[in-house]
C-alpha cells in the first residue's frame, strides 16, 4: 500500500481564525478530513502531522525516509528561507510536492522565491484547500509510475 506523509508547517494550526480572506474559513482539522476522505477514496495511508518549529518539521522529513513512499509539504514561510528544510528534502530523495494554500506569487514579494521549490517535484498553490487534494492524487500518481518503473 502507498504511504504518504502530509506536513503543515507553521501557523498553520490557525487555519479558520487567521487571515481568512487570504487562507480561507476551513480550519486545519476541517482540511485533514477532507484529506482523509480523499486518501480512502484513493486506498492510501496517509499520516498527517502539522509542526510550528523548523527542528520537528527537519525531524519529520528524515524519518520519512523509511516509512513513506512520498511527501506533501506546506511549509509555510520556512518555504522562503529555510535552507536546512530543503536539505532535508534533498536529502531523503523521496518524491515531494510543495503546496500553499495562498498564491505566493500574488502576495508581498519575500514570498515569490521558494527555496524549497528546487528539490521537490512540483508546487500547487493559491487553490486553498484543493492546492491539497491535486497535491495527493499527484503524489499518488507519481509514486504508482515510479513503482511500475521499479525506480
Amino acid at each position: 500500500m502507498t504511504n504518504v506523509l502530509l506536513i503543515h508547517g507553521p501557523n498553520l494550526n490557525l487555519l479558520g481564525k487567521r487571515e481568512i480572506d487570504i487562507y480561507g474559513n476551513k480550519t486545519l482539522e476541517e482540511i485533514n478530513d477532507l484529506l482523509m476522505g480523499k486518501a480512502r477514496e484513493l486506498k492510501i495511508n496517509l499520516e498527517i502531522k502539522q509542526y510550528n518549529c523548523e527542528g520537528r518539521i527537519i525531524e519529520s522529513i528524515h524519518q520519512a525516509r523509511d516509512r513513506f513512499d512520498g511527501i506533501i509539504i506546506n511549509p509555510g514561510a520556512y518555504s522562503h528561507y529555510s535552507i536546512a528544510i530543503r536539505d532535508a528534502i534533498a536529502g531523503v530523495k523521496l518524491p515531494t510536492i510543495e503546496v500553499h494554500l495562498s498564491n505566493i506569487y500574488a502576495r508581498e514579494d519575500f514570498r515569490h522565491f521558494s527555496v524549497i521549490s528546487p528539490v521537490v517535484i512540483g508546487q500547487i498553490s493559491g487553490l486553498g484547500e484543493l492546492s491539497y487534494i491535486l497535491a495527493l492524487e499527484a503524489i499518488v500518481n507519481i509514486i504508482e509510475t515510479i513503482k511500475k518503473r521499479g525506480d
